[in-house]
């Protein structure tokens, strides 16, 4: 059964940079899972998809309701609705309220059903959810995974014969995620799901690999597309270590026809002088040599120009597929103590006192559940927040990484953006460190409110791990929004980093990656 076509589609940006084109897809699957590096345009493809994007051209058939979840900081967060209100089960509260209170109108009774026991549904919901506080509680002041989940939950409770899924196991603590993963499971329509999260993409059945070339369909499991993936790269290499050794076979052999020629005009020189044979013999000779060379010249250069070609178009390839490098500026230690915090009680979430110290050098994992505080011990610790009671004291500069890379200007280039936050970085420097992680040439001028979730956040880590003073790095989960070799490299900097850092994350093979040295877990429970 076919529920969603598209035909043709194409997106291009306003200065007539493409994003994709010639789009063709076909969903079929109950289960299929979209991939693709950051900023290949998998968020727009799902919005316009969804028909909440317009595309430049081309257009799709869709025959069911979709339910989408995205990926974007929620409008909740800026609004004042109540958990109860966005469920919108608070009229049914008040009607018991008010019942409780003495009210006997038959409208209230009207107002409440059969759902006597709806404070206890909701009860045992935020349970399920990791969210501590009450329905009269505001989403606006839920952790980034407990609105996820919020959102997520109401989503899978619609008449939607389709979700659409971008990126919904961030910020998600491990629990919340094999809620996700078992909701998914139980959900009778179709996923199309947009995700790095090995995790969730082994649900699928079929995935969607976007790429600069184009949309390609593989109707395997995600483990298997990997692995075609990776033999595709190795192919590629292949390919360009043969045609290079092509080009060099070539351009020796036409260095050896070079001095061969050579040897036969001066042969023919001496025997000219010496007169030894016919001129009209040698004019023949001579006539004959100029032809061959004018053949072979011309055969060497539709070679050369043929591998020229084969090597340019490859390359191109391997640009777009290689692996990427982030260079994290090592900072020197001596041991000195950085951060002291002693019997510290957070204004919100973990409830007993925390304590520890944390010395130059180390590399911190600061573990727990969607609200048991995480973030807000960060934002203690940078002097936002104050603590209920203790002391947290801190030696030495900070730079602070949100979820929402805030400390982006996203009307200026990315280039701007880099050269801004990092004192002393030359144009050169800075457009250097912008192409290891894939941003060359004129991409550098893209603002940054055109990049994708994961390309703000490379362009973040670039700014705060190239910090002149170099700062302890306060990191609120950088491996959210990143594809999967980006999480890879991220990981394998921060192993490399010799500076100190403090990093939140629900991702424990990241996290192992990363070459943590301690570990902090917090509790939302007293």
């Amino acid at each position: 059964m076919t529920i969603l076509q598209a035909h043709n589609l194409a997106c291009y940006f306003a200065n007539g940079d493409k994003l994709f084109e010639n789009i063709h897809c076909n969903l079929t699957r109950r289960r299929t899972g979209l991939v693709g590096d950051n900023g290949v345009g998998k968020s727009i493809l799902a919005a316009t998809l969804a028909g909440e994007y317009t595309p430049s051209a081309g257009q799709v058939q869709r025959t069911s309701h979709i339910g989408c979840f995205w990926q974007l900081p929620s409008v909740l967060l800026s609004s004042d609705l109540t958990i109860a209100q966005y469920l919108q089960l608070d009229n049914i509260l008040n009607a018991l309220n008010a019942i409780e209170a003495g009210a006997s109108e038959s409208h209230w009774f009207d107002q409440i059903g059969d759902r006597w026991f709806i404070r206890e549904e909701l009860a045992n919901l935020l349970s399920e959810l990791s969210i501590t506080g009450s329905p009269e509680q505001r989403c606006a002041e839920l952790s980034g995974g407990q609105l996820g989940a919020l959102q997520l939950w109401k989503l899978f409770q619609s008449n939607a014969e389709l979700l659409i899924l971008d990126e919904p196991s961030n910020h998600l603590d491990r629990d919340t995620r094999q809620w996700l993963i078992k909701q998914m499971r139980n959900f009778s329509g179709y996923i199309l799901l947009i995700s790095h999260d090995r995790q969730l993409l082994n649900e699928m059945t079929e995935i969607w690999a976007l790429n600069p070339s184009g949309l390609e369909c593989y109707g395997e499991s995600f483990e298997d597309y990997l692995i075609r993936k990776e033999q595709h790269r190795q192919a590629t290499q292949q390919q360009l270590k043969t045609i290079h050794q092509a080009q060099t076979r070539l351009q020796q052999q036409a260095q050896r026809n070079r001095e061969k020629a050579q040897q036969r005009r001066s042969q023919g020189n001496k025997e000219r002088n010496q007169g030894s044979q016919p001129k009209v013999l040698l004019d023949a000779k001579k006539d004959r040599a100029t032809a061959n060379t004018s053949q072979r010249l011309k055969n060497e250069d539709r070679q050369r120009r043929e591998l020229n070609q084969k090597a340019q178009a490859l390359q191109q390839h391997w640009q777009t597929i290689k692996p990427q490098k982030l260079y994290l500026d090592n900072a020197s230690h001596n041991g000195a103590r950085l951060v002291s915090v002693e019997s510290c009680i957070l204004p919100f979430g973990f409830a007993r006192p925390i304590s520890f110290v944390l010395s130059t050098g180390s590399k911190l994992h600061l573990r727990g559940k969607n609200g048991s505080g995480k973030s807000t011990l960060l934002k203690v610790l940078l002097g936002d927040l104050q603590p209920a009671a203790g002391t947290a004291k801190v030696n030495g500069p900070l730079y602070y990484l949100d979820q929402h890379f805030s400390l982006l200007d996203t009307n200026s280039t990315m280039l701007d953006n880099l050269i801004h936050h990092c004192a002393g970085l030359s144009e050169v420097n800075a457009r250097t460190l912008l192409a290891n992680i894939g941003f060359r040439r004129d991409s550098v001028f893209r603002t940054t409110q055109q990049l994708s979730g994961g390309e703000k956040m490379k362009l973040a880590m670039l700014i705060v791990s190239h910090q002149p003073d170099s700062p302890l790095l306060l990191l609120d989960e950088p491996d959210n929004h990143l594809d999967i070799s980006s999480q890879q490299m991220l990981a394998e900097a921060l192993r490399q980093y010799s500076g100190s850092f403090i990093l939140i994350s629900h991702d424990d093979a990241f996290v192992d990656d990363a070459g943590v040295t301690k570990v902090i877990e917090l509790s939302s429970h007293s």
